[in-house]
């Protein structure tokens, strides 16, 4: 260990002890040795007597710094591993992180974009316009077309510092679960690993970049949310250069009421947003606190959300989808059996799951809540609830739906700051029974065949020689099965049924091979099952006489 890492080391022993967090391990799980190595620190005391265990790792969290603290936010959305007294302290953290000097900014920005920075901007203002514990904001516009912009720059040597800091975090992970039995739920090496992707992810800008404009061209002409764009040929992995946009700040219900703003319809915007993004499109913005959402001054009465930092996004696939949309229409629909059943075949569950008993505490956890105004429940609550229940059902955590908890507990926050009245089932309801009709009913049938018309397309000229290859084939096996049937020929009925089964066998044997040559593969599979079936009842038939 470097003397820098010792001298970082011995800072953070430092506030954990001063905050009292030594003290939240129960005795059983102190071993002597550090028993011991406390008493000899005797001046390190504990400056936090009488606050709550929540309060004194919030602010542990803050005094480490900012990257301590962006692994709290992260901990505080893991709600299916916290109490609920830690994590909704945990929920309270700010990233407020002091800029750092604006020509610094400039040489970095230069040396990334291998150019000075009036070569291709102008105003360039060495005062930020925001700083945050990975990166910073400064304004300019382009010089080519004098676009107003923003460039976001990636603190100098922060990647030497969040290792650093990563590798002290993962060796406190690994001592608190060899010395504290209890802990191993919480799975703290793991979830420093998981910190460690999502942070160093945020590290290459050309990432972000990538993730808005896919988000951009999801939600383009949309009247729902507008994602500023982003000047691909300027960015870098240290340095994101997009649009400047001038909406009023989320959190600003003061400014947003001023501007006549429609708050009722830019809560269910809010919904429609979430839900577009996770159903229709399975790519979703998974950081939307407040800091990152603005609301457009322009048609107050038909308001416009609008999204940037997407440094995390989150995608799910086809069948979690699915399963998702099936959940949430069955609590909607107060179908807990369903709910219960759905949890089962996903696999969330242990198959040996007692159906029964899981849909009683799932009811016992949702009914309470149904049909209750936003100001009057929290989603927080029932999450953890939720969690709870799972737990005693061994639910595993699905990682794939981690940020998706995230992203719903902070439109959870954004509705009730703009309109506490606003009713979730009901906005939600209608776009998921439309999303589900889409999977399974006429239209989702015309969409794979339009889908699929392309290949079919590029496939139709063979047809001909493939039906030509089949027909002969078929000729070839019949000439084989007649000279089978001839054997039986003196045989009764039953034999008329052997030769029956033998030709239904043949046909799908054909089929089979056909279902397969066209990429059916699941169909031809089950057409050869079928074929292997009828010739195994023939021939036994046959034998029998």
């Amino acid at each position: 260990m470097t003397p820098k890492e010792f001298k970082r080391l011995y800072r953070i022993v430092a506030i954990l002890l001063e905050q009292g967090i030594d003290e939240l391990v129960p005795a059983k799980y102190q071993p002597w040795p550090g028993r011991l190595a406390r008493r000899s620190l005797f001046w390190l005391k504990n400056r936090q007597q009488g606050k709550s265990r929540g309060m004194r790792i919030r602010l542990a969290f803050e005094a480490l710094g900012p990257i301590f603290i962006k692994f709290g936010q992260m901990l505080s959305t893991r709600r299916d591993l916290l109490p609920p007294d830690i994590a909704e302290e945990l929920a309270l953290l700010q990233d407020r992180v002091p800029p750092f000097c604006g020509q610094l900014a400039r040489s970095q920005i230069e040396q990334s974009l291998g150019v000075s920075i009036e070569a291709l901007f102008d105003d360039f203002d060495e005062t930020p316009l925001a700083s945050a514990s990975i990166a910073q904001v400064h304004t300019a516009r382009l010089k080519e077309s004098g676009r107003e912009i923003v460039i976001k720059v990636i603190r100098p040597d922060i990647e030497q510092t969040i290792e650093a800091d990563l590798r002290l975090m993962t060796a406190l992970a690994r001592l608190v679960s060899r010395f504290a039995p209890s802990s191993a739920r919480l799975r703290p090496v793991e979830v420093v690993a998981e910190y460690r992707k999502t942070i160093l992810d945020e590290l290459n800008l050309m990432r972000e970049a990538a993730n808005a404009i896919q988000l951009r061209r999801n939600f383009l002409g949309s009247d729902a949310l507008y994602v500023p764009e982003v000047y691909a040929e300027h960015c870098r992995e240290q340095v994101l250069v997009m649009e400047r946009i001038y909406g009023i700040p989320v959190s600003d219900i003061a400014a947003l009421e001023a501007n006549g703003t429609n708050m009722k319809l830019l809560a269910e915007r809010g919904v429609e947003v979430f839900f577009t993004q996770v159903f229709r499109d399975s790519f979703f913005h998974a950081d939307m606190h407040p800091g990152n959402i603005f609301v457009a001054r322009e048609h107050p009465e038909n308001p416009l959300w609008i999204g940037i930092d997407c440094g995390i996004v989150g995608t799910l696939n086809k069948e979690d989808k699915r399963y998702l949309a099936e959940n949430f229409l069955a609590f909607f629909n107060r179908d807990y059996r369903k709910v219960a059943e759905l949890h089962v075949e996903s696999g969330w569950v242990p198959a040996d799951t007692k159906i029964d008993e899981f849909e009683f505490a799932i009811r016992t956890v949702l009914e309470p809540i149904f049909e209750k105004p936003l100001s009057e429940i929290s989603f927080g609550h029932v999450l953890l609830n939720l969690f709870n229940t799972a737990r005693r059902f061994n639910m595993q955590v699905q990682p794939q739906l981690v940020l998706l908890q995230k992203t719903l507990l902070y439109i959870e926050g954004l509705g009730r700051q703009l309109y506490p009245q606003l009713d979730l089932w009901q906005t939600a309801k209608p776009f998921l029974e439309n999303w589900m009709r889409e999977q399974v009913g006429p239209k989702a049938v015309w969409n794979a065949i339009r889908d699929k018309a392309p290949f079919w397309a590029e496939k139709l000229p063979e047809l001909p020689e493939l039906v030509y290859e089949t027909l002969r084939q078929a000729r070839s096996q019949q000439r084989q099965f007649d000279h089978l049937f001839v054997e039986f020929r003196s045989h009764s009925r039953r034999q008329g049924q052997a030769r029956y089964l033998l030709g239904t066998g043949a046909s799908l044997l054909l089929a089979g091979i056909f279902l397969i040559t066209e990429q059916h593969i699941e169909w031809g599979q089950v057409s050869l099952a079928a074929s292997g079936v009828c010739w195994l009842l023939g021939w036994l038939k046959a034998r029998s006489h």
